[in-house]
Formats: structure tokens, sequence, C-alpha cells
């Protein structure tokens, strides 16, 4: 047979399979029975994006699967072999929906089947910076559970995000490769079909970010082959369904690296049998370029280790968190000031503990001189610390400033890691990042408690003062510019975010500083200056200088934004937002939503829906996304009221914020503020929510229609 043979015959076996397991289900369930992944505004998010189409039954799966069948036409061609592929694809996603229609758990640890919208936006900062470089899939088995290993660790270690399917998974936990979505290698499930669970990842982004529209199967998979950096390997024997699938993942635009003899098709199905290679090949055929640091450090170091949890069990030295005194401070100094690449450890290391290891208090004092350094830019490096130690293997880092909280794993202090290294680590990624500003750094660890607590006293929290102090000066009126932001624009090619002193960007990852640092570290990069000039609307927040970058850097898609208003032309979002802001007419007020809350709002809409129709770099009035930030700030949609328009938001947003709101609210004549806003414990429905507002009296009820 030829390629195209084992396509066609892989793509009808799983049609088959696809009706066979239809009408299962539908014994079971009956044609009505309700059809739907759990937590995505998309449906079947691959019928969804490729027809327009939602499926809400058995019975639209089964008319569904004579769509399916459409696409398998015999045809000696590429063409007719792709379309081929996506049936296959399509046949897998009506395989796993009847999964979840007819189950209660389909899937259980270490599987994790379907991915969430709420995850898919949560990893949309970190694909647009780099962080997560690329996406590999690995399905099947490897020759060794030691090979499988050396390939998924290798993925690991750059920083990618890796899904496994099929066998592979059991060799990871033998090789004891760490799982799990915080470490960035999640294992979809051992059916070949969950592998679709990664397809709708890459459509989902098309979607969210993309702004592509359900339907339009051509933007779609100029979209996904463009913008979405995957590949596969297929390891191990391959079935016809495999190969097929693999076809499936060409037409998306994502190579198929193989370890198997199989007809090559360049720059698409590419053989490669030495597993030392595997990594290379992969990450070549896909352009994916890796920027690499040289750390002498003993355990492993990249961002896929940033979300480790050190639980207690595995801890062997502690640091912070309310047990010992701790904190960490950069500081701007003279060039004549520090010695370059001086770590100096002051006081007992880790290796004093014993064999249980133990408690120590801990300053981390990193000070650093440049030509372009500026005090300003003192936050934004030292908040790059919590990513910088989180990136080593074993190292779990939380809060920051006089707050922060540091653990050390077992194995990784087995593996030889002491409190130097954390110097080298912050010595080599201050200098790597920040290079442009930054020409010498030396890093002070200090365990001595006594030494620890008066240089607080003398030196962190002086420094944090001032600084707060210089901060709150900082308005939008203060400053002469704002800057964009187009960070975004490799996902949603029409999003620009403008960011003021009073509006951070809303991935709540771009503060006014961050951006002016970004523009000194890269004159040309994602942040750019626009200089003011005078207000054409105060009160709106609108300016001609504004509008301006933001038609240029829209490419013509957006022509005016008003940066204080929610009703009249809104900033754009992309969709890695960290909440969305949507109007509640009956309440005269808007609602707040986070990411994370997966219940119903009052507005009849999750978040994953409200999320569907705002971004993508869409103008949406009465609705738009923001960082969580953003919420207590003077400018948050002013030109309607403020905060004082804030009915309803899930109740950990509330909690997380309660000080800042009650703060804000007291500034504008109302003590407990936090307590006048509905959440759900209240109510989900308009009805519970505007008879909660009217017993507490809520201001938004008396003033002016927000309509």
């Amino acid at each position: 047979m030829t390629l195209f043979d084992i396509i066609f015959t892989g793509s009808k076996q799983a049609l088959e399979a696809a009706k066979g397991v239809v009408q299962d289900a539908i014994s079971k369930k009956g044609e009505e029975g309700k059809v739907a992944f759990p937590e995505t505004a998309y449906s079947l998010p691959t019928f969804y994006a490729a027809t327009g189409k939602k499926l809400g039954t058995l019975k639209d799966l089964k008319d569904a699967l004579s769509i399916v069948e459409s696409l398998i036409v015999e045809e000696q061609s590429l063409e007719k072999a792709l379309n081929a592929g996506l049936a296959t694809a399509l046949s897998a996603e009506i395989i796993e929906a009847c999964k979840y229609a007819t189950q209660e758990k389909p899937y259980s640890e270490p599987c994790a089947g379907f991915i969430s919208d709420a995850i898919i936006r949560s990893l949309g900062v970190p694909l647009v910076t780099g962080d997560i470089p690329g996406v590999a899939v690995v399905i099947g088995e490897a020759p060794s559970a030691e090979e499988a290993g050396k390939v998924i660790k290798g993925y690991q270690n750059k920083g990618l995000l890796v899904f496994l399917v099929g066998k592979i998974i059991d060799q990871a936990i033998e090789a004891k490769v760490k799982m799990g979505l915080e470490l960035r290698v999640i294992p979809l499930g051992y059916d070949v079909t969950s592998v679709i669970h990664v397809v709708t990842v890459a459509i989902r982004a098309a979607l969210i970010f993309g702004n592509v529209q359900p339907g339009n199967l051509g933007d779609l998979l100029k979209y996904t082959k463009e913008r979405v950096p995957a590949f596969v390997n297929a390891l191990g024997p391959l079935s016809e369904i495999v190969v097929s699938a693999g076809a499936g993942a060409i037409a998306l635009g994502f190579p198929v690296i193989t370890d198997q003899e199989v007809q090559e098709v360049p720059h698409y199905l590419i053989v490669q049998k030495d597993y030392e290679k595997m990594v290379a090949t992969s990450l070549e055929a896909r352009n994916i370029k890796i920027k690499i640091t040289e750390i002498p450090i003993p355990v492993g170091f990249a961002a896929a280790f940033e979300g480790e949890r050190v639980r207690k069990e595995d801890m062997y030295a502690e640091f912070g968190g309310g047990r010992t005194p701790a904190w960490e401070l950069v500081r701007k100094r003279e060039m004549a000031e520090i010695e370059d690449h001086k770590i100096e450890v002051i006081g007992p290391d880790i290796d004093t503990l014993g064999p249980e290891g133990g408690k120590l208090p801990l300053a981390v004092l990193v000070d650093v001189a440049g030509r372009n350094m500026q005090e300003d830019f003192e936050p934004v490096l030292e908040r790059r610390i919590h990513y910088f130690l989180n990136y080593i293997e074993g190292v779990m880092h939380i809060g920051q400033r006089d707050i922060m909280w540091l653990r050390i794993s077992k194995s990784s202090y087995e593996a030889g890691l002491r409190l130097h290294h954390l110097g080298e680590v912050l010595y080599a990624k201050m200098l790597d990042e920040f290079g442009s500003i930054v020409d010498k750094v030396q890093v002070t660890i200090i365990t001595d408690r006594e030494q620890v607590e008066e240089l607080a006293k003398e030196v962190a929290k002086p420094r944090y003062e001032a600084r707060d102090a210089r901060l709150a000066g900082l308005t939008d009126e203060s400053v002469d510019e704002f800057y964009s932001c187009t960070l975004c624009q490799s996902f949603a090619p029409a999003h620009v975010c403008v960011v003021t002193p009073e509006r951070l960007g809303l991935c709540g990852a771009v503060s006014w500083l961050d951006a002016k640092a970004t523009k000194e570290i890269n004159p040309t990069g994602a942040c750019q200056p626009i200089v003011k000039g005078v207000a054409r609307d105060e009160v709106k927040g609108i300016w001609d200088s504004v509008n301006k970058a933001v038609e240029e850097l829209s490419h013509g898609a957006t022509k005016e934004i008003c940066i204080y208003s929610l009703m009249d032309n809104p900033m754009t979002s992309c969709g890695c937002f960290e909440c969305i802001c949507g109007i509640m007419p009956e309440a005269n007020g808007v609602i707040i939503v986070n990411r994370e809350y997966t219940g119903m709002t009052p507005l009849g809409m999750t978040f994953g829906e409200l999320a569907s129709t705002t971004g993508g770099g869409m103008q949406t009035p009465g609705f738009m996304g923001l960082g969580r930030q953003f919420i207590t700030s003077k400018k948050f949609i002013s030109a309607e009221g403020g905060i004082l328009r804030l009915v309803w938001m899930p109740k950990e947003l509330k909690e997380a914020l309660r000080e800042k709101i009650n703060a804000r609210g007291k500034e504008l004549g109302y003590d407990n503020f936090a307590d006048m806003i509905a959440d759900e414990t209240v109510g989900t429905d308009p009805d519970s929510v505007t008879e909660f507002l009217t017993r507490v009296g809520h201001p938004a009820l008396t003033m002016d229609p927000i309509m």
C-alpha cells in the first residue's frame, strides 16, 4: 500500500469506530442525550471551528458522521490524504465526546483528557513570551523507558509544553519524569483518540486568541500552521489510524517525526531513528529556536519547572513563609560599588541542617549596576526573582519582598543543590534577560538570623517604603508617555494593549514600569512609547496620539479606544486576560469574573462563554478583558463611575482583593464596600443579585443609567 492508502484505511477505520461508539452511546442515553466537553465555550471544538456548528446531543453526533464521511475521498493526492486526516480527527472527537456523554469520569490520574478553556488562556502569556517556545505531542511507545525519559525530559528542560498519548505515559512514569500541568508534561490518555485533546488546544488557540471565525476552515488551518508552534513524535509501530491521525496533524501544519521506516514527505513526515537526535530534529522541523543559558547547577533549569510544588513530605529546606524571617531585594548600585559575578553565602548552608533538613532565615540581595539601569527598574527585576528561582528543578518560590517563601526538595538537595547555586541562577538570568540595562551583578545570600533581621530593618524595608512612595505618585497625569504592548500579537494579530501607570496590561503581567524597562531592553520590541499630548476627552480617556498608535499597530483593525470607558470603544482584548468585566443592566452596574471561576455568572454565561465574545482582538462595548489589579485602580471604568459600578464578582476574587476594594471604597465614601458586592454565595441569577444589592443599598442602583 502507498502512504495515501494507509491514511485512507485509517480514516475509514476511525469512522467505523465512531459510528459504533455513537450507536452504543445512543442505546444507553437516547438520541437526546447531552454531549459536552467540560469547561469550554466551544462545544466540540474541532467540529465547531471547521463547520461553525455546535453539537449538543448524541443525535447531533450521529448526523455529523456524514460530514466525516464526506471528507474521505480515496484519490492519490496530498490534498485528499490531508482531508482524510482531518476526518480521523473529527472521528476521534466524536469518540471522545461519547466518553464524556456516557461516563461520569472518563479520565483519571495520571491522565488529563480534555483541557479546559481556562487552562489554554493561562498558557497564553508564556506562549507569547517564549517561556513556552513550542508544543510537543509524543504518541506511542519508545524502545525503552530510558529513551522515552530522555526525549520527554529533553523537551521539558527546554521549556516546551509536552502532551503524552499511549504507552509512552507508563514509560514516563517508569523513567521518573515529573508530570502534571504545573510541570508542563501532560499525559492525555492511553487511547489514540485522546490525541484530539491536544488538537483542540491548537484549534481553540485560533478561536480564543486569533478571532478566527467558526466555519472558516481555511483561516483556521492557516492560523494553526503559522502561529501554533507544535509538532508530533509518533513512536513505535504505526497503525493505520495513527498514520491517518498524523495526516490530520500535518493538515494543521504540525510536522510528524517518527522512528519507524515510512515513506518520508519533506518538511511534513520525517524519519529519525536516532533517539539522541529526536529532540533536535523535531525542533528544527518546526523552526523552534531555543535560547540556552548555561548555568552551572546540578539540577534541571527550565520554565517548565515554574509550577512545581514542593510538598512538606518532599521538602528538605524551608525559608520564610512565616516560619523564619526572609526577604529579597534588587538594588541599583554604581559600577565601582560591586564586583561582577561575586556570589557570597553568609551563614550556614543547607548541608548543615542534618539528614532530615530544616528551616533557616534568608536574605537574597541582588546588586546590579549598568549605564542604562534606573531605580524605577528595581521592582521589575525584583519580580523576576520569583520566576528565575522557580525555574530550578525542586525549588518552590512564592511571594516577594519580605513575605517570600522558599522550599528546596529532598531530591534536589541530594543531587547537590546548595544556596550558592541560587546565586548562579540569579546572576546568569539577570544578565541574560536584562543585559542591555545591567552590566554587572553581585548576589549575596544570607542565612545568619541576626544579619537577616538587621539588614531587613536598615536596608530592605527603607528601600521598599521609598519605592512605594515613588510609585504612589505615578499616575496617568504625572507622565508624558504611555506604552503600547504588542507582545500578544503572535497569537492575537489585531490586539494592542495601551499600558498606563494606572492601567496594567490585561494579562496582569505588564505594568507601566515593565513596559518602560522592556523598551530599554529592546528598543524595537513589543513595548513602544506613545507621547500623550493633549487629551481630546479626559473623562473617557481619548488621546489622538493613542488612537493613531493603536490604528497603526492593529493594522487598521481598531481606530479609536477610550482607555477609561467600558461602554464607548473599550480597549481590545487578546484572550489571555485574567478577568472579564461585563455590563449587568438589571443592576445598573457591572460584574467581573476571573478565569479560575468555573461557575455561572448573573449574565447567564460562564467565563469561557463571555471570553469567547470578548477576545481575539475584538472591541466589544460593555465587555472587556482586564488584569485583576486594575479593578482597584482609580481609572477602572472611571467614565462610568468606577468601582462603585461593581455589583458581583466570585468570592475567591473578592477575598483576594478585599483590602484594596475596601480602601478604594472608603476613598469614595463607602466603608467595607467589599461586603456590598454580591458573589456566588448570594446567587448567580439577576433577581437574587438585585435583591441583595437593594438590601445593602449598593450605590450602583442610584447612579445615572449605565446604558
